[in-house]
């Protein structure tokens, strides 16, 4: 016999004390708001209702669900086979940049639009900008050197008024640069946020996907990555360690432009490889915050190359 459906979803004491998401996916509320997520829900081998994470249309669904329940976005749609990222993941990041912001601060979060955030590779998905001006309403600028991602990020923001003219979208046309060309002269950002691509090959993301439904009971081999995702959205030349080795030599060139400088670190390997990095190019404080969701571990390093007293400056002039 099943086991009994739990009362309550178990709360993920692991994510961040802010993250909505901490209580769980409750589908049965989820399913009430999206017909579509209805579709997809039923029973799992615990007897709770729950979805199928290894189909695609599935994870979308449950996607636009929690988007539109916890932060106001009642219109969400990507092209097919582009990134569909776990939203808790995404909250998460933003908390912790929140919480870095607030150091600065007297330990208060900033928020409103005095608060200027860079995404860099937002994706088609648009989804870091949309749930840190929901959250925290701060202004977001989405950078992607996909045209078809910029599309798609536009769409989302023009069928959703509740977030125009608070997230502008740019268009990398460089593929060699990352913020040269989308940071314009005078322009400041309080911090820039990135999540890169992370493997060198698409066997290395179909490969991490397979571990992945292992770890969910799937033993299957993917044909499709859950999650989607375009070449540019998951591989690179170099992988992981490649692009942020890249990320942190040119943000020496726009190093006066931002307070603080970030970037998801999927592999601990690639730690040291970032660090030396940062060390080459003078930065004068690095953080690295620990990120843990389920059984995956992750890191969010940040830098700046601003000193305290240019720092202060920094608030005083931007914030107010």
């Amino acid at each position: 016999m099943p086991a009994e459906p739990k009362e309550k979803p178990t709360e993920k004491e692991n994510l961040h004390p802010r993250n909505s998401h901490r209580a769980g996916y409750d589908f049965k509320q989820l399913c009430k708001i999206s017909q579509e997520l209805r579709a997809f829900a039923g029973p799992n081998q615990f007897g709770d209702v729950s979805i199928d994470f290894s189909n695609p249309d599935a994870v979308k669904a449950l996607n636009k669900a929690l988007l539109k329940q916890y932060y106001g976005v009642a219109h969400w749609d990507i092209p097919e086979g582009y990134l569909c990222p776990p939203i808790p993941g995404r909250a998460d990041y933003l908390h912790y940049a929140a919480d870095l912001l607030s150091e600065l601060n007297g330990g208060t979060v900033p928020r409103g639009n005095k608060i200027n955030v860079l995404d860099i590779g937002m994706g088609a998905n648009c989804v870091y900008p949309l749930i840190g001006n929901a959250v925290y309403g701060w202004q977001f600028v989405g950078t992607d050197i996909d045209p078809v991602a910029i599309r798609s990020a536009k769409n989302i923001v023009a069928e959703n008024k509740a977030f125009e003219g608070k997230i502008v979208l740019r268009l990398q046309t460089n593929k060699a640069n990352i913020f040269k060309g989308v940071i314009k002269q005078g322009e400041g950002f309080d911090i820039t946020i990135c999540n890169p691509p992370f493997h060198a090959s698409l066997n290395e993301a179909q490969a991490s996907t397979a571990s992945k439904w292992k770890k969910l009971g799937i033993n299957k081999q993917p044909t499709a990555l859950n999650f989607g995702g375009q070449k540019t959205e998951l591989w690179c030349y170099g992988g992981e360690a490649g692009f942020i080795r890249r990320m942190v030599e040119q943000s020496a060139v726009v190093a006066k432009q931002c307070l603080w400088f970030s970037t998801l670190v999927s592999k601990k390997d690639t730690l040291p490889v970032i660090y030396k990095s940062l060390k080459a190019v003078k930065a004068l404080d690095v953080k690295t915050i620990t990120m843990t969701h389920g059984q995956k571990t992750s890191r969010i390093v940040a830098w700046t190359f601003l000193d305290a007293k240019e720092q202060q400056e920094w608030k005083n002039d931007f914030w107010g």
